[in-house]
């Protein structure tokens, strides 16, 4: 027996409920539950979990999410539709930590946008390393934010060619357009641990104003 065991890592149950429901919305009830049957989780069919912040949804399931789109929908349709997941799991984030976070109150709001950009990130960031497992560094450049997922729950015990982690990115997409008040932004996954890479890194170019 190999004394070599690999570690379980989870997202609150509040987090993985919020992705259950975004895939609804992007894929319909009969597209999540295709999903979760063909990567046999069977157990979240009409069984999401509860609104609360227990660590209990594991990263293999949202990695065997990921798995399961592409290999349903192939590698290019099933990414697209792991980046609209993201997009719309921003937007159920948002009405379930906004307010705790600060993010939604009007002071911030005003903030101009170099310093919303900056301070955004950096409370995303503390989220992820706050309430779940997964582990986020920023490194914040003149030109660029760099979001360094070092231990990623999308692409959890995954191997492939290219990035694959596209929730995340769709996830960002969407955080910025919200921030910037409808700015579009390039967000593009540079490093993937799955690739072999040592963290899953996704580029946000600032705008040039």
């Amino acid at each position: 027996m190999s004394d070599k065991l690999t570690p379980t890592y989870y997202y609150p149950n509040k987090m993985g409920r919020i992705i259950l429901l975004a895939m609804e919305e992007i894929l319909g009830k009969n597209g999540i539950n295709a999903i979760l049957n063909h990567t046999k989780l069977h157990h979240w069919i009409n069984n999401y979990p509860p609104n609360n912040l227990d660590l209990s949804f594991p990263f293999s399931d949202l990695s065997n999410i990921q798995v399961g789109l592409e290999e349903i929908y192939g590698p290019r349709g099933g990414q697209g539709l792991a980046t609209r997941i993201g997009q719309a799991t921003f937007k159920y984030g948002l009405r379930e930590f906004g307010p705790m976070l600060g993010i939604t109150d009007m002071a911030f709001r005003l903030l101009p946008l170099p310093t919303k950009l900056s301070t955004g990130a950096s409370i995303f960031a503390e989220t992820f390393n706050r309430y779940t497992d997964q582990k986020v560094r920023i490194e914040d450049t003149p030109s660029t934010i760099f979001w360094h997922i070092e231990r990623c729950p999308i692409c959890w015990e995954r191997k492939s060619d290219k990035p694959c982690c596209n929730l995340a990115v769709g996830i960002l997409q969407e955080a910025l357009y919200w921030i910037s008040s409808g700015k579009f932004f390039n967000v593009q996954e540079i490093s993937c641990i799955a690739q072999g890479d040592p963290t899953c890194t996704i580029a946000i170019d600032k705008p040039v104003e």
